[in-house]
């Protein structure tokens, strides 16, 4: 007896409710199923009595990096009833696709993600015939919602559905390995079957393959696929969420707003439709947003007319959502509503849009039996945990001087790393030069912890395996930035894992040389410049493959801070901050920086004194010179609008120098007091932002050399504490000086000549 093949819409109720009723009225020997076939010595594993939503989680590990897989399942899922209601009909139940972990599915991250984008060009024109919005519209519009439909009606429309989808369209060699590999186990279980059903549940765009592809060929039963060898490769169950079933929130698969087709498989299209309806109310309600009682009647109303309008039996998804809005937004929407069109619902949405979604979406969470297997990551994360007294809530402080807390430490840092939920360092050091030793942490409780941990086991069976892999994948991915990079290797060190091989080392260094972003490898230098330098309480200190970093780093900064071309503009503080990283790197690492002293000086030079260079970044060779011992001369610029910004570079490379030589701050004082009003104004914000690199104590002193050279005594840290914003003043006055000389021009008001006292703009 040849296979039956039912097509189905991933999580699709409709589907599932034809599966349920085939496999009730065909009692079937073997029922076949979409899933991954090394989990067909585990079924037993996936009916425990877990709480839906779960997931098969997969992943390979191997040298090149590491993969990972979900195959959910919710209980409209048409695959979780087929393999419940086969089981129960007495059915043998086996998956019959490749592993998730199998490079068929190198481009996808989930099992039941359709390739819609393959077919978008028959669905708009599908669209455009039933004059809907998008796929997700034409499904309800021609399936969720006509509950009447009888079983061979439903399948006689999917397969057509179906059909013309798939059409000609060309299939990808990955898909074309699952459909062979599949197509063998139909064809072996139809051998062993004899004169019994097969009942073979798919994806409706393989159903028109695999019936050819199930009609000849061999009938032996097909291997399972093992992890290449050099690879590690494993599948577990991991509680999942409605969230991260919702194509709102960026699933590959499926149908959006799953809390609504809970509800539809449940209760039914027109129950489903009443529910929708109270679930936004009361959420909307719940955040204080106002819904009336006439607003819902009038939203009841607008759904049962558009679903009137638009042949429906029951009021759709779309036909609520659109009822809703038109209820209670009354301002405009700057942007589609993320029911009309497919995709992820974007920044920036109207806040009612937002909750809408939201309530559609759910809050379900699934929940593992007790007895579910899990991966040795989990018992060793609970060991440490214990033996550390870090598994309970609550704030935890810790003295990084002290071996157990730096140890306790540590395994907070592989946590955070790793992502895991519940596990938030609120302060401590940020950088291998920061002196603090104290850090504090958040632990909380939460139901997202279980299923991180276990995804986290795709890195290693150990915490510190785990976060070493995670690392080093980071590292050594090529869209990974520089100041990524740097973050990552810090990370490192605060971890306590090895995750820097020999090898990386150059790797590394080679991405910083290529590096275009000045700031960034600036950033990148800072960051493990302060490792090697400092860091023997995080073991980093001194480490080669750190000063492979610090040479390419240093270099590169030199490179490009050289090549930088502009004219006047605002200070750029990340570029600034990539020079004095430089200045430390040549201070107190020259033993590892390749590039010779006497070069970097003439580099500074040239910028200090060539015309096409940025006043900031000009001011910052002069600081970069003078920093290293080789003062030039200083010529602060009288323009206003590059006064502030030049001082700004000298500043954040020589602040020391400049207070110990008064003749910088002297002239400047001299300069500032010959600006009129209007260029005071021009260069004040950007003399506020170069003053802003002196620390508060150093400002003082020189607040206290203002007033001596004015023999004035006053305090200078009133000086410091204005009552209003300085550039504000500032423009009140520019102001006042514009109103009175239009007066006196309109022969409103004497022209007057007072004397302007010395340090008016002080």
């Amino acid at each position: 007896m040849p296979a039956e093949f039912i097509g189905v819409r991933h999580h699709s109720p409709a589907c599932a409710r034809l599966v349920a009723a085939r496999i009730a009225e065909l009692r079937p020997a073997y029922v076949l199923i979409e899933g991954p076939v090394d989990m067909n010595d585990r079924l037993d594993e996936l009916l425990l009595g877990h709480e839906l939503p779960i997931a098969v989680f997969s992943y390979l590990r191997a040298e090149g990096g590491t993969r990972m897989s979900w195959s959910p399942f919710c209980d409209h899922s048409p695959e979780w009833v087929a393999l419940t209601a086969g089981r129960a009909a007495g059915a043998e139940v086996r998956f019959i696709d490749l592993p998730a972990w199998h490079s068929a599915f190198a481009e996808r991250d989930n099992r039941y993600s359709d390739g819609a984008l393959r077919y978008s060009e028959v669905t708009a024109r599908l669209c455009r015939e039933f004059a809907v919005d998008n796929s997700d519209t034409l499904w309800d519009h021609m399936v969720e919602i006509h509950a009447d439909l009888g079983p061979a009606e439903l399948a006689e429309r999917l397969n057509t559905y179906f059909d013309v989808l798939r059409g000609d369209t060309d299939i990808s060699t990955a898909d074309n390995d699952r459909e062979t590999y599949m197509a063998a186990w139909v064809r072996a279980a139809v051998a062993a079957a004899g004169d019994r059903p097969v009942l073979v549940i798919t994806g409706g765009l393989h159903r028109p393959a695999l019936i050819p592809l199930s009609a000849t060929g061999g009938t032996a039963w097909p291997e399972v696929p093992t992890p290449p060898v050099g690879s590690e490769g494993d599948s577990y169950l991991v509680p999942y969420s409605n969230r991260r079933l919702d194509a709102f929130q960026g699933y590959q698969s499926g149908l959006p707003s799953p809390g609504y087709y809970e509800r539809l498989w449940a209760d039914g299209p027109a129950r489903a439709a009443e529910g929708l309806l109270e679930s936004v109310a009361k959420r909307l309600r719940d955040r204080n947003q106002r819904v009336s009682t006439a607003d819902l009647i009038a939203a009841r109303t607008q759904a049962g007319g558009l679903a009137a309008l638009r042949g429906h039996p029951h009021p759709a998804r779309t036909d609520v959502l659109d009822a809703l809005v038109s209820a209670l937004v009354s301002d405009g929407l700057e942007q589609r509503l993320p029911w009309t069109s497919d995709g992820t619902i974007a920044p920036g949405a109207h806040p009612v849009v937002v909750q809408m979604v939201a309530a559609l979406t759910g809050d379900r969470v699934g929940r593992l039996h007790d007895a579910t297997p899990a991966p040795p990551l989990l018992s060793a994360v609970d060991g440490e945990l214990s033996a550390l007294a870090l598994d309970r809530a609550g704030r935890v402080t810790l003295d990084l001087t002290g071996e157990r807390d730096l140890r306790r430490s540590r395994v907070l840092h592989r946590l955070r790393v790793l992502g895991i939920p519940g596990v938030r360092r609120t302060s401590g050091p940020t950088g291998g030069a920061d002196p603090t030793s104290a850090e504090v942490w958040e632990l909380t409780e939460t139901d997202l912890r279980l299923p991180a941990l276990i995804e986290a086991a795709a890195y290693g069976a150990t915490l510190p395996d785990a976060a070493a892999v995670l690392i080093r994948r980071r590292v050594t991915d090529p869209d990974t930035g520089v100041a990524e990079l740097a973050a990552a290797l810090y990370d490192t060190a605060l971890c306590g894992v090895d995750a820097l091989a020999s090898d990386l080392g150059e790797r590394i260094a080679d991405r910083v040389a290529t590096a275009s972003d000045l700031g960034a490898v600036g950033a990148a230098l800072g960051t493990v410049l302060g490792l090697w330098r400092h860091d023997r309480l995080l073991g980093s200190a001194g480490s080669p493959v750190l000063a492979e970093v610090i040479d390419a780093a240093a270099t590169r900064v030199l490179w490009l801070a050289e090549g930088t071309h502009g004219g006047a503009g605002p200070a750029d503080v990340p570029r600034l901050h990539a020079l004095a990283a430089l200045r430390d790197a040549l201070r107190h690492a020259e033993p590892v920086v390749g590039v010779r002293l006497v070069d970097v000086l003439g580099v500074a030079q040239r910028i200090a004194t060539r015309a096409d260079v940025p006043p900031d970044l000009a001011g910052a060779g002069l600081g970069l010179s003078w920093a290293l011992g080789a003062p030039g001369e200083v010529h602060v610029p009288t323009a206003p609008n590059r006064m502030g910004d030049w001082l700004a570079g000298l500043f954040a490379l020589a602040r020391e120098e400049v207070l110990a030589d008064e003749s910088v701050l002297a002239t400047l004082d001299g300069h500032v007091a010959d600006l009129g009003d209007d260029d005071f104004l021009v260069a004040l914000p950007a003399l506020r932002q170069a003053f802003a690199f002196f620390p508060p104590a150093e400002r003082e002193t020189i607040a206290h050399g203002l007033l001596a050279r004015r023999g004035l005594r006053r305090s200078a840290r009133a000086l410091l504490r204005t009552t209003v914003d300085p550039v504000l003043a500032a423009e009140a006055a520019a102001l006042e000086s514009r109103v009175e000389d239009l007066l006196v021009r309109e022969g409103l008001l004497p022209r007057s000549t007072p004397e302007t006292p010395e340090g008016t703009h002080d």
